[in-house]
């Protein structure tokens, strides 16, 4: 038996931070609700289309940098959407949710 759980290559953090974001409609903000190496959930009541690619910018970097990760809305519905990213970001990301 395999739940969604035992098919993520990477766990999820939980986090309550504001991410920064652009797509083809434009530059918002909206509350993070997990993160993981491979990706994020973001809360929104914005219609995001799956498929769409997504700039990302997040507070959670070591020593205040906030570079921007690339990705692909891979899910969406009316309370959020969730971004798969082009490149994982294991290597930054520790226990807390935040980057080292």
């Amino acid at each position: 038996m395999n739940s969604k759980a035992e098919k993520r290559q990477y766990p999820r953090h939980p986090a309550l931070y504001t991410a920064k974001y652009t797509i083809k409609s434009g530059t918002y903000r909206d509350l993070i609700a997990n993160v993981s190496a491979g990706g994020i959930y973001i809360h929104s009541h914005r219609a995001v289309e799956r498929g769409q690619r997504i700039s990302l910018r997040f507070p959670i970097i070591a020593f205040d940098r906030r570079p921007n990760v690339m990705g692909t809305v891979v899910r969406s519905h009316d309370r959020g959407f969730a971004v798969m990213f082009d490149d994982p970001i294991e290597e930054r990301i520790s226990e807390n949710a935040s980057f080292a």
